[in-house]
């Protein structure tokens, strides 16, 4: 038997609670319930993970698109409010990319890049590293996938954060975290790097192929520009047809003094030798 929405909600995101995934109470508006879709819609966009995680990504994506589609219409969130369910027989998130697109802009590079900057170190980012924390029992590598822009790089200052929550009474120790073994770190940290030298490959050979199709467009535009320049001199220096005119005119001049030539020397008539009469002679 095919498992429903919640189940799969709850295979992917440990909750069959819609508000609790969005991280909005029952009464939230519908921009706020908005706002979570497109935050937790960042984390889990197929465009913006490794090719390796892109079938699971895919997924979530899809789930948490339905998942929108319940409370962000009256009837359906009137229904999960009072029974709990949600209609599996919906097709609401079917084209989830498009209901993505329908809602936001296009994201850029720098739409990522200024999300980036105000999430580090804010008290959203805060509540996705306990979350995250508690829902994988310590497994950084859990976190590592689940906390938006989280890295290698970051691990010690995650670990800074946690621990002051654990300290604080927050959240329970969990030795996979504070005892972490070393040769655990040591993969994920490998496996991080290999893909971040693949990321840097591909960014390099879309760098080029966009450099290439610059210089082909430039040498495009130069060969018409040259083009126009021949085009240009041509109709000021040559005016048309007149430089084969008066080369025709010169070859037919050569000819008919030619003619002439021949005409006059076929005209002259040898000279006759006068007979000469001598003396006596009859």
């Amino acid at each position: 038997m095919p498992k429903g929405t919640l189940d799969i909600c709850e295979q992917y995101y440990g909750t069959k609670d819609i508000y609790d995934l969005f991280g909005v109470d029952k009464t939230a508006s519908e921009q706020e319930i908005k706002k979570a879709y497109y935050r937790l819609s960042l984390k889990t966009h197929p465009d913006r993970v490794p090719e390796s995680d892109k079938k699971e990504a895919t997924e979530k994506f899809k789930i948490l698109s339905k998942l929108y589609s319940v409370l962000s219409n009256k009837d359906s969130r009137a229904v999960y409010d009072e029974r709990g369910t949600v209609d599996d027989d919906d097709d609401a998130g079917t084209n989830w990319l498009a209901r993505w697109a329908q809602f936001f802009k296009p994201l850029t590079t720098e739409d990522i890049d200024n999300y980036k900057k105000s999430y580090i170190g804010s008290e959203t980012e805060r509540g996705d590293i306990k979350k995250t924390y508690l829902g994988g029992k310590g497994c950084k590598n859990y976190m590592m996938q689940t906390v938006p822009f989280m890295t290698c790089e970051d691990e010690p200052r995650v670990a800074e954060i946690v621990q002051k929550m654990i300290d604080d009474g927050e959240v329970p120790e969990y030795k996979s975290f504070t005892k972490e073994p070393k040769a655990k770190r040591d993969r994920r940290h490998k496996k991080y790097a290999r893909e971040a030298k693949m990321a840097a490959e591909m960014e390099k050979q879309a760098d080029l192929s966009s450099l290439e199709k610059q210089l082909a467009e430039r040498n495009t535009q130069r060969k018409g520009a040259f083009a126009s320049l021949l085009e240009s001199l041509e109709s000021k220096y040559c005016n048309g047809n007149e430089e084969d005119e008066e080369l025709y005119d010169f070859e037919e001049e050569q000819k008919k003094r030619e003619r002439k030539r021949t005409a006059s020397r076929g005209s002259a008539k040898p000279a006759t030798k006068a007979k000469v009469t001598r003396k006596g002679s009859k």
